[in-house]
């Protein structure tokens, strides 16, 4: 068996292309505010990191239009935006392959977890995840060391050695490295290879079904 007991999962970027309903909240949310947005800006980087904080950083509003900004971005996303999504090729696999494996499958995600849900039910991909961790609305558990904490407090997970992080972000690197966890990087989602090397991930993915090699070939004997 691996070694790795729990698999720990990013959602955007990493089980669901979700660029289309991501960008155009932020549009929305711009759009209400009355701010122009450079037609040469990739607004990818709104993907994976959490919004407060985005668009405070990336468009250098203040704390209180920021939080402005989030609100009429989840005004856009709750109202259908959200679903504006696929789940990227091979992942439903290995997610299966996973759970017949006995590797317990958690969903740890900046995303709210209440919107996190609903996507996860719209593509039957709940019956996977043994638990959902993510900031609620209240902005409690924003940052992903701390969604990924929490999830392991919730599980009763005494040895952060038996976690596995997947995410395609440096957040998601360094909020494992944060609670001891190893992280792989994949590249299919929306960080670098640069990005994800600098931040100290693991190992490099180039498709979700070599999620599952990775655990085989991290075996222990019982």
């Amino acid at each position: 068996m691996s070694r790795y007991r729990y698999c720990f999962f990013d959602l955007d970027g990493t089980l669901t292309d979700s660029a289309p309903g991501i960008i155009a909240s932020v549009r929305y949310a711009m759009q209400k505010l009355g701010k122009a947005i450079p037609h040469d800006m990739d607004l990818t980087c709104f993907i994976g990191p959490p919004l407060l904080d985005g668009f405070s950083k990336f468009f250098g509003l203040s704390m209180e239009d920021a939080a402005r900004a989030v609100a009429y971005y989840r005004e856009n996303y709750r109202a259908g935006a959200l679903l504006d999504c696929i789940v990227y090729d091979g992942m439903r696999d290995t997610l299966e392959a996973l759970n017949k494996c006995d590797v317990v499958c958690v969903l740890a995600t900046c995303k709210p977890r209440e919107f996190a849900l609903r996507i996860l039910e719209h593509y039957d991909l709940r019956r996977y995840f043994a638990f959902v961790s993510g900031p609620e609305l209240d902005g409690t558990r924003n940052e992903k060391h701390e969604v990924i904490a929490y999830a392991m407090e919730q599980l009763g997970i005494p040895d952060a050695s038996s976690v596995l992080m997947v995410g395609d972000r440096r957040d998601d690197v360094v909020g494992a490295a944060r609670n001891g966890v190893d992280c792989l990087g994949v590249l299919w989602g929306f960080g670098s290879r640069e990005e994800l090397l600098e931040a100290g991930a693991t190992a490099l993915l180039d498709s979700p079904t070599e999620i599952m090699r990775f655990f085989e070939q991290n075996h222990t004997r019982k």
